[in-house]
């Protein structure tokens, strides 16, 4: 797929991959519709792209707000003639077990990190069908969504489907203008753990713990990741796997399909 003058819808795009893959999708020449619910987020990457005619616009939307995620199409093509690519990119996680994680909190990560791609891919498909060249649907899942650790249960279940999702929705699209991409970035180091929701009632010690435990895993640069996502998108690659960390834990799951957390967590010192 050639980048050059073709207009990108980007969720996430206030922080970590978003920032980078914005920065650099506006240097092959793209225009971007940048969508995140951190509008300061969101001015610092504007601030960071390229000034050289290309179409930028700012979109301050919660995805956990169901009818503004559906009011996104509209909203985006109010600015942009077209879209010849959907980047879903925003994700967000909560700490704790299972046990520990409130229904509510359960339902709002996946509203955002699953429900919200849905409804995206649903309102901006017909526009990339219009297009009448080839456009692009890219659903970023995770590592997780090939592995599912503990304390992981709600995320790695958006993951899951998501991963799920693109691929059923890519063999449907199969033989149109409209090609699917799902991408599993490993340890990428982004503030998700950071900005993790934390149950009710687990204590601030078990937070700083487990905030610090995940930090350790994210160590690729988000830069790195924007690039071998953007290369993925240019060969037109269905699937991506990002980072040394997740090409190893994906071969160590396809071994063991069942046992593979024993050998991961002797790996990683767990």
């Amino acid at each position: 797929m050639q980048l050059d003058n073709q207009t990108v819808v980007l969720t996430g795009a206030a922080s970590g991959i978003g920032r980078a893959l914005a920065v650099q999708l506006a240097k092959q020449g793209c225009h971007l519709a940048l969508i995140d619910r951190n509008e300061d987020g969101l001015q610092h990457t504007l601030a960071e792209l390229p000034n050289i005619g290309r179409r930028y616009s700012v979109h301050v939307v919660d995805l956990a707000v169901r009818d503004a995620v559906l009011a996104l199409p509209d909203l985006v093509l109010s600015e942009h003639d077209a879209v010849n690519m959907l980047i879903n990119n925003a994700g967000v996680a909560i700490g704790g077990s299972f046990e520990q994680a409130s229904a509510d909190d359960f339902d709002w990560l996946m509203q955002i990190n699953f429900h919200a791609v849905v409804d995206t891919c649903r309102g901006f498909l017909p526009h990339l069908r219009n297009t009448g060249t080839l456009a692009k649907i890219v659903n970023v899942s995770s590592l997780y969504g090939l592995i599912a650790p503990p304390h992981q249960s709600a995320y790695s279940a958006s993951k899951f489907a998501v991963r799920g999702f693109s691929n059923a929705l890519r063999h449907e699209l199969s033989g149109s203008n409209v090609d699917v991409l799902v991408v599993h970035p490993g340890g990428v180091a982004t503030d998700i753990a950071n900005s993790a929701k934390a149950p009710e009632g687990i204590s601030p010690e078990e937070v700083r713990l487990h905030k610090k435990q995940m930090n350790k895993l994210l160590r690729l640069p988000p830069e790195k990741a924007a690039e071998t996502i953007i290369k993925a998108i240019r060969k037109d690659k269905h699937r991506v796997i990002v980072g040394f960390d997740a090409l190893v834990v994906s071969v160590i799951e396809r071994l063991m399909p069942v046992n593979y957390w024993q050998v991961i967590e002797k790996l990683t010192n767990r």
